[in-house]
Parts: structure tokens; C-alpha cells; sequence
């Protein structure tokens, strides 16, 4: 299969249990929970993704013919030195075209994998560290890995049933209101409350956005 992408690019990883560590993100385009274009976002099941994901046009992006093509691509970013290779493989929802192949020829580049998934499709073992954003109003299928986090507030996510499923960090990340800082700060307020009240989670910050990385 072919490859739709809209950025590869080298930054250090922003959020999570592996914040402030050098990356080569592969955003994927496309979603299962929202369209992308904003004339949707209302009647999306996902309304408040705050990532441009919609065609090939970003840097390092386009359609690649095969697995091996986006490996090389991926190597080619992070330069020569094969060692702490770390790629993370995003969206959009990845998995609507992360395969066996693409993470075998990633491997082969000796690229520990990274995946970021809404976890409403299966995510194989064979990905070094599965993180999954559930969303309220979707069917998480994938109920274990390395890390859950949950965007908060959101409204009808049950939180109680998460802690039950198999993950090795529970985070629990502000919503980013996007063009009303206020509201955001109020997200961070409530997040930081909740932590402070279900200590079983963290605080995860996109520590991206607060030191003005890609």
C-alpha cells in the first residue's frame, strides 16, 4: 500500500511520559473522528483536535509508494547517527495506515516506534510504545499499552472505567481551547484539581506549544 503523509519532521516530542526527548514525527493524513476541515468540526466526533492533518502539502510530506520509502524518509530526517532513533507515528489517526510493513521497515532504520492513536483501531504489539487519547464520544478498542491520555475536560469520558484498563502511565492532559486562553487556563485549573485529587494520574503539558516548537 501507499503511504498519505502531511509533515515529517524533526522536533523533540512535546507531550507524555517521553516529553523533551528528540523525535521524528511522522504525521499521517486523515481521520475516523473528525474530517478535518473546520465547516465539520461542529458535527465531528471529535471537536477539539488541534492539529492541521488534512492533505500531503506539509514539510516532508506527500504520498509514499512504499513502507521502505517512509522509513528512508523518516532516517533521512534524523540524520546519520543511528543511535536513540525515536519516531512517533501520529495524526489524524495513524492507524487507518500504519501497517506490519511500515513498522518493520521503520525497525529496520532502527527507529524505536512511537504511536499516538485515538484507540478506536487495534494497535499491534509490535509498536515499542502505544499511547492512546480515547474520545468520549468513540469505541476505545485499544484498552492497553504504555500510556493513556486523556484530553480534560470532556464530557462524558468515563474515567473511572479507564483506570481499570492495562497501561503503565494514566495522564491526563488540559484541553487546549485554541483561540480563548481563558478557557484554557480554566482546563489546566480543573486538570491540575483532579490530579491533585486522583493521584493514580499525572499532569501532561504540551510543553511544545509553552517552548514554541513545531
Amino acid at each position: 500500500m501507499s503511504y498519505a503523509v502531511k509533515e515529517i519532521f524533526l522536533t523533540l516530542q512535546g507531550e507524555g511520559v517521553h516529553a523533551g526527548r528528540r523525535a521524528v514525527f511522522v504525521r499521517l493524513a486523515g481521520c475516523n473522528l473528525w474530517s478535518g476541515l473546520e465547516r465539520d468540526r461542529g458535527t465531528a466526533i471529535c471537536q477539539f483536535c488541534d492539529t492541521d492533518f488534512v492533505g500531503l502539502d506539509g514539510e516532508g510530506g506527500g504520498r509514499f509508494k512504499t513502507a521502505s520509502d517512509l522509513a528512508k524518509a523518516a532516517s533521512e530526517t534524523w540524520g546519520d547517527d543511528r543511535e536513540f532513533r525515536f519516531v512517533v507515528l501520529t495524526g489524524g489517526e495513524p492507524m487507518l495506515q500504519v501497517d506490519e510493513a511500515l513498522i518493520e521497515a521503520l525497525h529496520a532504520e532502527g527507529f524505536f516506534i512511537a504511536i499516538e492513536s485515538n484507540g478506536t483501531l487495534a494497535v499491534p504489539r509490535t509498536i515499542d510504545w502505544i499511547c492512546i487519547s480515547p474520545k468520549a464520544q468513540s469505541e476505545t478498542v485499544q484498552r492497553s499499552g504504555d500510556e493513556l491520555k486523556l484530553v480534560w475536560p470532556q464530557d462524558g469520558s468515563d474515567w473511572q472505567e479507564m483506570q481499570g484498563w492495562h497501561f503503565a502511565n494514566l495522564l491526563l492532559q488540559p484541553k487546549d481551547a485554541i483561540a480563548d486562553p481563558a478557557a484554557s487556563q480554566a482546563h489546566l485549573e480543573q486538570a491540575i484539581a483532579f490530579v491533585q485529587a486522583h493521584p493514580k494520574w499525572r499532569l501532561s503539558l504540551q510543553n511544545h506549544k509553552i517552548i514554541g516548537l513545531a
